[in-house]
C-alpha cells in the first residue's frame, strides 16, 4: 500500500478524489503543518481482532495468559449487564 502526503488544503479542494485514491488502496496523510496529522486508509472489513489473533499476539510477547472454564459465563454476564442501548451523538 502506498502511502502519499498532503497538504490540508489540497485535501479539502477535492476530498472526492481523496476518497477514490484511499479506496483504490493508498494511504493518505493530511498534514498542515500545525496540528497533528490525519491518516486515511481503507478499512479491513472486519471489527478488531480475532481472539485467536490476541491468544497469539499475547504468546508471542511472553504472557501466559489462559482462558478458565468460567470465561463464557463472565462474559455473558457482562453482556447481560450492558444491555441498555448507548446514547451516542451519532444516533
Amino acid at each position: 500500500m502506498a502511502t502519499v502526503r498532503i497538504s490540508e488544503s489540497e485535501a479539502a479542494r477535492d476530498f472526492l478524489a481523496v476518497l477514490a485514491r484511499v479506496r483504490a488502496g493508498e494511504e493518505i496523510v493530511i498534514d498542515d503543518g500545525a496540528s497533528p496529522e490525519v491518516v486515511l486508509s481503507a478499512s479491513l472489513g472486519r471489527p478488531g481482532r480475532l481472539l485467536s489473533e490476541s491468544l497469539r499476539i499475547a504468546r508471542e510477547n511472553g504472557f501466559t495468559s489462559t482462558l478458565d472454564g468460567g470465561f463464557d459465563a463472565d462474559l455473558n454476564a457482562v453482556i447481560a449487564s450492558h444491555q441498555e442501548p448507548l446514547d451516542t451523538s451519532w444516533d
